[in-house]
């Protein structure tokens, strides 16, 4: 009886110790484990023009972007020529979670955007439909605005991608801290 007693508590440590490695080497492993941080767009960023790739709409292209971001959500201010020479900065606050954010961009012209990182929080894709209202007469643009870092963090390349009755358009935008 002696012997069984012993026996079943050899098993019963035995089984206890590969429980708690079993246990443990998760949770070592996920605590070494180190996932990619997003991309942190945050600054104040200038266009530069000479490695830009703007396009036919060039001249309406954003000359300075600002930028805070936070966990949840990005607060972007574009500051570009308006149409009569001024410069017009339009603000929107969009959060990471996909859902759609309207905002009234001029006049009563309307944009609907919403903001989603790609898998390995590298890239920030930014979807619109924009509804520009000229006179009474609507034009409908669609558009994705992918944003990534480049040269360790100084440099924001915005590629926008749009189509409406004016064409596809792509524009590349460089833009430096």
């Amino acid at each position: 009886m002696l012997t069984f007693v012993a026996l079943k508590k050899s098993i019963m440590t035995s089984f206890s110790k590969k429980l708690l490695a079993f246990l443990i080497a998760p949770a070592l492993f996920f605590s070494f484990t180190s996932f990619p941080d997003k991309a942190n767009f945050s600054g104040e960023w200038k266009l530069n023009e000479t490695k830009s790739d703007l396009g036919q709409f060039g001249p309406y292209a954003p000359r300075s972007i600002k930028v805070q971001q936070k966990a949840d959500s990005i607060m972007i201010s574009k500051t570009a020529p308006g149409f009569n020479g001024d410069d017009v900065t339009l603000s929107e606050t969009l959060p990471f979670d996909g859902k759609e954010v309207e905002s009234t961009v001029f006049g009563t012209s309307k944009r609907k955007a919403s903001a989603k990182w790609s898998d390995d929080g590298q890239t920030l894709t930014i979807t619109y439909n924009l509804m520009l209202d000229f006179n009474g007469q609507t034009t409908e643009i669609k558009g994705t605005e992918s944003w990534t870092l480049a040269d360790g963090g100084k440099t924001l390349v915005s590629q926008n991608n749009s189509s409406s009755s004016f064409g596809d358009i792509q524009a590349k935008g460089v833009y430096e801290k």
